[in-house]
């Protein structure tokens, strides 16, 4: 049983007691005189159950679920009541609390209680986040994969800012896939009618880049014979991606700033003034924080860049995508090339846990696309994971258990989750693969076929 369970008490002997009692049994609590500091501890997708006492002075049990589900209306609140609070706790049953404990309590019934709200709190975190997950992936457009913790809480931060007006500063390695990101942010927002502009920064000539973002009049410059309008205003009621923004030129960064600021642009050889109505996404695979302290990026387009943002985790941080995600890209491939797929054999899906991947998502779709092209010979060019340096770190049994858990994961990836056919390729008893797979979390539904 996990918690954690938040006690709020103006007793300070009963907040005691009852935090041993739980604690004893494993389960970590956070004690609270007020309910106003429960509240304030509290997230919407806060993983525990709330127990409190019904009778307390300023807010009492039931102000205080009532100000719980306010902020997640799915929080089990479990209320403890003396004798002469049975018909308000059966009130408050009907208003939503999960239990209610009449005083004085055996500590066993209390435990089992709850052991049934936590169970009950993490069915409802999962469902949860399994919805948003299919809500992301149902509707057209980009799809984000992966089923591993750092990914959902990017689907997490990616939904709550998915139509927010704010401009967002995208963080990730190379290949982490900023650009896809940014594709999905446009097309799950009330822009998506409108146009998504991406740019490379690092891409477009220092003496073009001025013209390619704002435009200009014809005759601005020699060779500008007729008026052209700009990225920006092209993408107005839409999304300007500007990718590698750390290689935007100084010069240019004091009016990008401006049109962040203003939300208006001059086209060169124009002193008319053009409102536009965008988001700004910007990507970068670098600290621009320390740039900006360097003096190679302009301190002040940082901070304006930086309300809100996402840090995309690279390949190596979820490893556990990684059959699911070769699947996919298999998938894909096979669609275009109009090849057949032959699942790779589970020593081949073992290496593949062990890659250190320095290109990410990006380097794995390549390969994935040379695989149904040239079959085992695309694992040729891979280097031997038990070189590196990185394993000589880990003890024998760390290594083994690592490696006992790629084997599994392989194999689940190959048989898209086939528990019977996973029991003949790794030879196991069907009650070892399941300890197994529960040790190491694994969990056959994540290895079923998907389009």
């Amino acid at each position: 049983m996990k918690g954690p369970v938040f006690f709020c008490d103006d007793d300070a002997s009963i907040r005691t007691s009852l935090q041993q009692a739980l604690e004893l049994e494993d389960v970590p609590v956070r004690c609270f005189a007020t309910g106003q500091g429960l509240l304030e501890a509290l997230e919407p997708d806060w993983p525990g159950v709330v127990i409190s006492d019904i009778n307390m002075p300023v807010m009492d049990g039931l102000a205080l679920m009532h100000r719980v589900h306010e902020t997640d209306h799915e929080i089990p609140v479990i209320l403890l009541t003396g004798h002469g609070d049975i018909s308000m706790a059966v009130s408050a049953m009907r208003q939503g609390a999960y239990d209610f404990i009449e005083k004085p309590y055996e500590a066993d019934l209390i435990t089992d209680v709850v052991r049934r709200g936590t169970e009950k709190r993490a069915l409802t975190l999962e469902n949860r986040q399994l919805k948003n997950q299919l809500k992301m992936n149902a509707a057209p457009g980009p799809r984000l994969l992966g089923k591993t913790p750092p990914m959902l809480q990017l689907f997490s931060i990616l939904e709550a800012i998915a139509d927010a007006p704010a401009d967002v500063l995208l963080h990730g390695d190379t290949g982490t896939g900023k650009d896809l990101v940014a594709r999905w942010l446009h097309e799950n927002s009330r822009r998506v009618d409108h146009n998504f502009v991406a740019i490379n920064c690092g891409a477009v000539p220092e003496n073009l880049i001025e013209s390619e973002l704002f435009g200009h009049e014809a005759g601005a410059f020699t060779g500008a014979n007729k008026q052209r309008i700009g990225k920006f205003e092209y993408a107005n009621g839409g999304t300007v991606f500007l990718d590698e923004i750390e290689s935007m030129p100084l010069l240019l960064q004091v009016k990008l700033l401006r049109v962040l600021e203003e939300r208006k642009i001059e086209r060169l050889g124009s002193n008319k003034s053009v409102p536009i109505d965008i988001r700004v996404i910007a990507a970068t695979k670098t600290d621009l924080q320390q740039l900006s302290t360097s003096g190679q990026f302009r301190s002040d387009l940082y901070y304006r860049l930086n309300i809100v943002k996402v840090d995309i985790p690279s390949l190596r941080e979820r490893e556990n995508d990684i059959p699911l995600l070769f699947q996919h890209f298999s998938l894909i491939a096979a669609a275009r090339y109009q090849r057949e797929i032959i699942p790779p054999p589970s020593s081949r899906m073992a290496r593949l846990m062990q890659h250190p991947w320095p290109g990410n998502v990006r380097e794995l779709r390549n390969l994935a696309e040379r695989y149904v092209l040239l079959g085992e010979h695309a694992f040729e060019q891979m280097a031997n994971p038990f070189e590196e340096e990185v394993q000589g770190r880990q003890t024998l049994i760390e290594l083994v258990e690592n490696y006992e858990s790629q084997l599994i994961n392989a194999a689940l990836a190959q048989h898209q989750g086939s528990i019977k056919d996973a029991l003949v390729s790794l030879g196991l008893p069907r009650k070892t693969l399941y300890d197994k797979m529960k040790k190491y979390g694994l969990d056959k539904d994540d290895y079923k076929d998907r389009p």
